[in-house]
């Protein structure tokens, strides 16, 4: 499930912080970014937004920021309902742009199959601002190389959802039950042969037109030298005259 994320703006209105405290909590060091993206467009989390709100309890109940800024020297960020902990380790991520850029596609083919269910962002702001893992740039080829071995958009949204399904019972076989991993493996298996026997006429339909290729071209290049040879004496055929 996609975590939500929030832009700097949509972090001041959620906490009800105003810029000015945003931005000196932020030069202080109580607040920092969650990760950012591949153009270090920062991002924070539910959980910072939680912590803003929380500080800012805080100090309606009188405490001092001073006292505050001790007790996360020595303890950690507080978090509301979770005590004490330390600031999450930050991660980069890529936006819509940078995927597309990375990934050779546009933001419109990308936003296209968001919309049809194939891909999924690994965060979303509620404002519509998109991030995506690395890792989607070489799943992006992977669509596109499906789309070359002649997969329409309903059977990839299918084998993506069987990817899901695939790192889900990898990382907890007690998710499904027993019949249903059976039967979502077996379906997969079933994909894996189907797939092989496609790439293997691809494969020798490649072959095929990759020797007939070779054949032609040096035909072709024959024939312009032949027909090159032919302009040179029509030259000196007239020189002759």
């Amino acid at each position: 499930m996609k975590k939500t994320i929030y832009t700097r703006d949509e972090f001041i209105k959620e906490s009800g912080l105003t810029s000015e405290i945003f931005n000196e909590w932020e030069k202080r060091k109580i607040l920092r970014p969650d990760g950012s993206t591949d153009d270090r467009t920062p991002f924070y989390t539910r959980a910072s937004v939680e912590m803003a709100v929380h500080i800012k309890s805080l100090q309606n109940l009188g405490y001092k920021m001073e006292d505050i800024l001790k007790i996360i020297r020595k303890f950690g960020t507080p978090k509301k309902g979770c005590g004490l902990e330390p600031q999450p380790k930050t991660s980069k991520l890529l936006t819509i742009g940078d995927l597309a850029e990375r990934a050779g596609i546009s933001p419109r083919t990308i936003k296209h199959w968001e919309e049809v269910g194939i891909i999924e962002p690994d965060r979303r702001s509620e404002g519509g601002f998109r991030l995506y893992s690395e890792i989607y740039v070489y799943f992006c080829e992977l669509i596109k190389d499906l789309q070359l071995f002649g997969y329409s958009l309903e059977e990839i949204k299918k084998i993506s959802g069987l990817f899901r399904d695939f790192l889900t019972v990898k990382n907890d076989l007690n998710v499904y039950s027993v019949k249903e991993n059976m039967e979502k493996l077996d379906e997969m298996l079933h994909g894996i042969k189907v797939l092989y026997e496609k790439m293997g006429r691809l494969k020798t339909g490649i072959e095929r037109w990759d020797d007939l290729l070779k054949k032609k071209k040096n035909e072709i290049v024959s024939l312009k030298t032949r027909n090159r040879k032919r302009l040179n004496d029509q030259k000196q055929y007239r020189l002759e005259e």
